[in-house]
């Protein structure tokens, strides 16, 4: 635990919030700035400040609950979709600096969307990004 840490108060118990889910290792909570009704966030109990920095062991075991989850915020809220976003990073948006996953039921013309500003490649380019990539992948 991060003695400064929001998140890490939250699942310790200093905090309160509404739960809806908690293992040995995880908790979901209600969001207290809900996207949409029943927008909830899945933590670690454990602290890491972005997907950049959790276990492979930790990363597997707290994933394996979303597509329960995500069945039950369906179930209960009615909408026809969902979107699972995780920003790690200032620049992707994170505020909090504890790794989460939001959970946002969607239903069609509910006025959230999101900018997805598709590009393209130059010419050869992607296959330089390709190269890059997976010679960083070969390093770690």
């Amino acid at each position: 635990m991060t003695a400064n840490c929001i998140f890490c108060k939250i699942a310790s118990g200093q905090i309160p919030s509404l739960r809806v889910f908690e293992s040995d290792d995880a908790v979901a909570f209600l969001d207290i700035a809900p996207l949409a009704p029943g927008h909830i966030l899945l933590i670690p109990k454990s602290h890491c400040s972005s997907l950049l920095e959790v276990s492979p062991e930790v990363l597997s075991r707290l994933t394996a609950h979303l597509p329960s989850l995500a069945r039950a915020i369906l179930s209960s809220t009615g909408a026809t979709g969902l979107n699972v976003l995780q920003n790690s990073g200032e620049s992707s948006g994170q505020a909090v600096f504890h790794l989460h996953f939001h959970l946002i039921p969607r239903v069609s013309d509910d006025g959230l969307g999101f900018r997805w500003n598709a590009g393209a490649y130059a010419a050869g380019e992607a296959e330089s990004m390709q190269r890059r990539i997976r010679s960083s992948l070969a390093g770690h």
